[in-house]
């Protein structure tokens, strides 16, 4: 199969906001704010996770591809969403649209499944302490990442792939803020209606089932807290699993109300305000979530900051 439609428009018009116009300048505002925090908060991240020993645990492992991730994740869409939102300029290239689709759905499959991949490890170090090195040694943590990778891929290359083949009719006028597969598919023109029947599918695949997993593992490690005698126990695993938890429902929410519906039936503003939240509001929320409720990553942030200042 093709990548490429050959009948493809040059460019397509995004016409965000046309119909809101004294709503662009306080989103730009608010992406040019939230963008260089995600960034900055998921280096941060990176950086102590990789540099202080306490940190080198299979959790922060997840939790550094987690940042990774994000950053590549608001990457897709937060530069080429100020640029329209700053310009008078609304268009995106068709070359530009669809490596805009491979990239974000990319990252965006490859999160909901590690973030059920982090639920099972808090699950194996609450319920199965004794076993925890044993079963999620390093190789495991290897395998589970590259196997999120690679099925994330898979699911994106398939998915953007097909939506591109889709016949646009001429027509190249996305009312939305960035390139996203249900928008592309409600645009098109013929019968798409195994299109969306496939999306649906995949889709319960890449956010329901993941759910249930981390909604499953949750239930369990609840169950396995209040066995736990200790109070001072019981706080610290509340407050590891919370984080995670938050995370889960900022992410999952919206991706399922956008994903999990066909795209005819989609609203017009909906995907505007669900791009802006699960691919720029969270991933400036996840480092500080993270940080926030970890005294781990608090001290270490701590002693990366003390070392930089001494240093100078």
């Amino acid at each position: 199969m093709e990548l490429i439609n050959k009948s493809h428009p040059e460019e397509f018009i995004l016409l965000g906001f046309a119909d809101r116009p004294w709503l662009e300048l306080p989103v730009f505002i608010i992406l040019l704010i939230t963008y260089p925090m995600a960034m900055m908060g998921n280096i941060a991240i990176i950086l102590v996770s990789k540099l202080d020993p306490r940190l080198h645990s299979p959790m922060y492992f997840f939790l550094t591809n987690l940042s990774f991730l994000d950053m590549c994740y608001t990457t897709s869409i937060v530069p080429q969403m100020l640029f329209n939102l700053g310009t008078s300029k609304k268009t995106i290239s068709y070359m530009g649209c669809a490596v805009q689709l491979y990239f974000f759905h990319i990252m965006g499959g490859t999160e909901c499944l590690l973030l059920a991949v982090m639920s099972f490890d808090r699950y194996v170090a609450i319920c199965k302490p004794l076993h925890y090195t044993l079963i999620m040694n390093q190789r495991v943590c290897i395998l589970f990442v590259a196997t999120v990778w690679l099925t994330g891929m898979t699911y994106a290359v398939s998915e953007a792939t097909v939506t591109l083949q889709l016949p646009l009719c001429g027509h190249n006028t996305l009312d939305h803020l960035v390139c996203e597969i249900p928008v592309l598919i409600k645009t098109a023109c013929g019968e798409k209606g195994a299109n969306e029947l496939t999306l649906s599918v995949v889709c319960t695949f890449m956010l329901a089932v993941p759910l249930c997993l981390i909604l499953v593992s949750y239930a369990c490690i609840g169950h396995a807290v209040f066995k736990i005698k200790s109070s001072e126990g019981r706080k610290k695993a509340f407050g590891t699993c919370s984080s995670h938890l938050i995370v889960v429902f900022l992410f999952y929410g919206p991706g399922i109300s956008m994903y999990l519906q066909p795209p005819s039936s989609i609203s017009r503003d909906q995907p505007k305000f669900m791009a802006l939240f699960y691919g720029v509001v969270t991933p400036a929320l996840n480092p500080f979530i993270y940080t926030l409720r970890n005294k781990d990553v608090k001290g270490a942030l701590g002693n990366l900051m003390r070392s930089i200042f001494i240093s100078k």
